[in-house]
């Protein structure tokens, strides 16, 4: 019987990179958990990454899940976005939000807290930019060379891709503030 391999740990978290899980909206939050494992089995199984991808999960009423194992109150390293998991925390917002889409308030709330606590305050200012290094050609940035990026970015800022969907992505100002704001700064 094997097992997965143990979780890697960054040093700190420095910025959080957004995503949604393209699932569909209108749900009801009691079904989250089917919804969960759905999204475990595609991760773990379907592409071979031993867990979810994402650090955290938030549903429309701003629940929050722990995704990827290893300790919710230390720096796993992630699987959520190629070549710049190394010091960011994932976070999924559960739906899709393409334009149009309607960004429910307890999920754009709890992202906020989340981002808030996974970056210290006395780290990173949310509203802020991040110089990361990336691991991989297959993002937006060849291997070994450095992005500037927001604090708070969207997936599609270090990767080739849609996700957050244009609706939450342009939420992401609003959440880096409300993040600020509960750091007090």
């Amino acid at each position: 019987m094997s097992t997965a391999p143990a979780a890697r740990y960054a040093p700190a978290v420095r910025a959080a990179v957004i995503h949604h899980t393209s699932t569909p909206n209108g749900y009801a939050c009691a079904s989250v958990p089917a919804t969960l494992r759905d999204v475990y089995a595609g991760h773990a199984h379907g592409r071979d990454w031993d867990d979810i991808g994402y650090n955290f999960l938030v549903d429309a009423c701003g629940t929050i899940y722990e995704g990827r194992a290893g300790g919710v109150d230390r720096a796993v390293v992630g699987a959520h976005t190629k070549g710049l998991n190394e010091g960011t925390v994932g976070i999924a917002a559960i739906g899709t939000f393409a334009e149009g889409a309607e960004v429910p308030e307890p999920m754009l709330d709890a992202i906020a807290r989340l981002v808030a606590w996974k970056l210290d305050p006395e780290g990173a200012d949310p509203r802020g930019t991040v110089t990361l290094v990336s691991t991989s050609d297959e993002s937006r940035f060849e291997e070994g060379t450095t992005a500037v990026l927001p604090v708070v970015s969207g997936h599609m800022d270090g990767y080739p891709t849609r996700c957050p969907g244009a609706a939450l992505y342009a939420k992401l100002p609003d959440i880096s503030a409300r993040a600020a704001r509960l750091q007090r700064r």
